[in-house]
């Protein structure tokens, strides 16, 4: 096999692949279908980039699957944001889709989602600004040869859309070497006495939040480089439901599990557990409830039914039941193990026990809690 065809074989086989492949089919019919302006090394118009990201059906019957389920204001904010010289700053609590919001948009934006910068606490400054191939930098000293760009250098180099994952995560004086990118679009290297100036098509999508623990937080320099959009929790229960089955669907096909005839049911009753947790009150309005320390994000309900599908697919018939789902919930509830117990047990026998429908629900959920 030939090193392309070995390319080739594991683009098929990758387990996740990127947004640009997964849904090449779309953005290849929406480049067809597009006929308005589009910005300096735009692969799409806006417009076109917020259907890929909202849906929509095209005239030649093609159909775009929504990739974000929200308000489209908040869309066309952040395209239109990109569309300047204004980095986009996406905000909002753990499992809001920021991730998966960026990828998308540079994917539409740029056809490449993979420059990106990875923000942990030990992130240094050489993956935002630049770094050294040490071999020939101690055999010829500094030279562009010597140089081994970041992501972000490589995106000003080509008018590329750079993204940076947890920027709140990275340290203070990292995060401060972005400063200078964002206002003068220029990158110094001062050892070879150059500097790498953006192409036209350049900017930066960023993701944060400030729930987490290890958060360091933005300076007002640095946040007034960027537009902030803040990315809210599904605003009503038919919304979260419509994202996670969605999101369960794709990734069950990728892991080839079978579809679950029944499985609706469970998601709703997922769905409700974290939205009545989460808010403090049950969906009647009726019961006041404690909410444990979790985010009991939508994230973590796609992860709960993706997982109870497995066990319905290896372990049961194949229909997602009360029995394959309790154990996943326990475990996204339960992070504290003295505290949140103690909203679990309360939540089960106020609520779950006297709630017409659920008694199978909270058989299991007693089971795998005991």
């Amino acid at each position: 096999m030939t090193a392309s065809e070995t390319t080739a074989a594991i683009g098929v086989q990758a387990l996740r692949p990127h947004a640009e492949d997964a849904f090449a089919h779309e953005l290849k019919a929406l480049a067809a279908a597009d006929d308005r302006p589009r910005p300096a090394r735009w692969q799409l118009s806006p417009w076109a980039v917020a259907t890929y990201l909202l849906g929509g059906a095209l005239p030649d019957g093609t159909v775009i699957t929504p990739k974000y389920v929200g308000p489209r204001r908040l869309v066309e904010v952040a395209v239109t944001t990109l569309a300047t010289d204004r980095a986009l700053l996406l905000l909002g609590v753990p499992g809001t889709a920021k991730t998966w919001v960026s990828e998308h948009l540079a994917a539409a934006v740029s056809g490449d989602s993979t420059l990106l910068v990875q923000g942990t606490a030990g992130t240094p400054e050489e993956a935002v600004r630049y770094g050294w191939n040490y071999a020939q930098l101690l055999a010829r000293g500094p030279s562009r040869d010597a140089l081994v760009p970041s992501p972000l250098m490589r995106a000003m180099s080509d008018g590329m859309t750079a993204r940076i994952e947890e920027l709140t995560r990275i340290p203070a004086d990292v995060q401060d070497s972005l400063i200078t990118i964002l206002s003068e679009k220029t990158l110094p290297v001062p050892e070879l006495g150059q500097e790498v100036q953006a192409v036209r098509g350049f900017n930066v999508i960023a993701t944060a939040n400030d729930r987490d623990r290890g958060v360091n937080e933005l300076s007002s320099a640095l946040r007034r480089r960027f537009n902030t959009v803040v990315l809210p929790l599904p605003a009503t229960p038919e919304a979260e439901v419509d994202i996670v089955s969605r999101r369960v669907d794709q990734i069950g096909r990728s892991l080839d599990l079978p579809a679950a005839p029944d499985g609706m049911a469970e998601i709703r009753r997922v769905v409700t557990v974290f939205r009545e947790l989460r808010d403090g009150v049950t969906s009647d309005g009726r019961t006041k409830l404690k909410s444990p320390s979790g985010t009991l994000s939508t994230a973590e309900a796609i992860s709960v039914v993706t997982n109870g599908l497995a066990l319905a697919a290896h372990f049961g018939d194949g229909v997602l039941r009360p029995g394959d789902v309790a154990a996943g919930i326990l475990g996204a509830v339960v992070r504290d193990p003295v505290a949140d117990r103690v909203v679990w047990q309360e939540y089960l026998e106020t609520v779950v026990r006297e709630r017409d429908g659920w008694k199978d629900f909270y058989r299991a959920c007693r089971e795998v809690s005991a």
